[in-house]
């Protein structure tokens, strides 16, 4: 699927118009080209961008097979952007999704390329063909808007992922079972996946908003330097958010032993008690009714009350005095 949006001042925005139109409005240097390709087979795609917009091969390479972590490459007609939108999905557990975005910013154009629809791109375009604003202060401005919605989409992920640490440090101390040190483990994955997007996403702002490309603007500059900001202040929380979690695992870990060291106890306790027990009933036999040998008073009714009170009197007494010693 391809859609194209053009603006032209002093006329009204054009859309999805076809491919044989866009050589002319790229000779238009008023005019402001948005082509966006969503899921374009690979041969129809390669064909457009290195026919009409003649980007250079290695650089369509690049834009058709989604293996690259965010970057800028200057090849000083344009540039090479490649940016990564996240998605936290529900399948097994949570799971950080991430697509690829690629961008080509000209003079008068923007080229965008993903193989699935991404919720950010798609608020920016309903955005931009419905004011005006965004497109009429140049491509980089327009590119500027594409990337601050995909910054924008990163805080409610960040925002859900600290209401379910917040969660999980309630439950570790109330109920800690197995199921949480899952949910723990699949939060530092998904805070992993984060990472690896947003510190290389933050160069690319970076040097947006430092390097001197031909086809960005120096008064745009602020712009992309604002986003910047909101990286590196993403950077930071989901970091805290990382230290945050591995004190949690750490805290399950203690509860967990300490839980064990009480059953333990519990056990000994109890093989304890149950010691004196076995050694009375072994060294007796338990012959009082049925006695195989003549053994006069030992026997005796005497001989068996006071065997029940030594049975149940010993462990008593050994619970008693290992309560007292606090042990127990």
């Amino acid at each position: 699927m391809i859609r194209t949006y053009c603006f032209i001042p002093g006329e009204e925005p054009h859309l999805d118009f076809p491919v044989k139109e866009y050589s002319t409005y790229l000779s238009n240097p008023n005019a402001l080209l948005w082509v966006d390709f969503i899921g374009e087979p690979d041969p129809s795609a390669e064909a457009i961008l290195t026919g009409i917009f003649r980007f250079h091969p290695l650089a369509v390479d690049d834009a058709l097979q989604e293996t690259h972590t965010p970057k800028v490459d200057d090849w000083t007609d344009y540039l090479y952007i490649v940016l990564n939108a996240i998605t936290i999905e529900q399948k097994d557990g949570l799971e950080a999704v991430t697509k690829e975005l690629d961008v080509f910013l000209g003079r008068n154009f923007v080229v965008t390329h993903h193989d699935s629809p991404i919720p950010a791109l798609e608020k920016a375009w309903l955005s931009i063909t419905t004011n005006k604003r965004y497109t009429s202060l140049g491509p980089d401005h327009l590119l500027y808007k594409l990337i601050d919605d995909l910054v924008t989409d990163y805080w409610p992920m960040v925002e859900t992922l600290d209401a379910e640490i917040d969660w999980i440090e309630d439950q570790v101390f109330a109920n800690a079972k197995p199921e949480l040190l899952e949910r723990m483990l699949a939060l530092k994955r998904i805070l992993v996946t984060i990472r690896r997007v947003i510190t290389p996403q933050r160069e690319v702002l970076n040097r947006l908003a430092r390097d001197e490309f031909e086809v960005v603007d120096a008064k745009d500059r602020v712009f992309f330097r604002d986003i910047y900001d909101h990286l590196v202040r993403l950077h930071d929380l989901t970091e805290s958010m990382r230290d945050l979690l591995s004190g949690i695992m750490d805290a399950y870990l203690s509860v967990i032993n300490n839980r064990m060291g009480e059953v333990m106890k519990i056990l000994a306790a109890i093989t304890t008690l149950f010691m004196p027990i076995a050694f009375v009933t072994g060294f007796f036999g338990m012959n009082f009714f049925q006695p195989v040998a003549d053994l006069g008073g030992w026997t005796g009714y005497a001989a068996f009350i006071a065997t029940l009170l030594i049975i149940a009197g010993t462990p008593t007494a050994m619970f008693l005095w290992m309560r007292k010693s606090t042990w127990v």
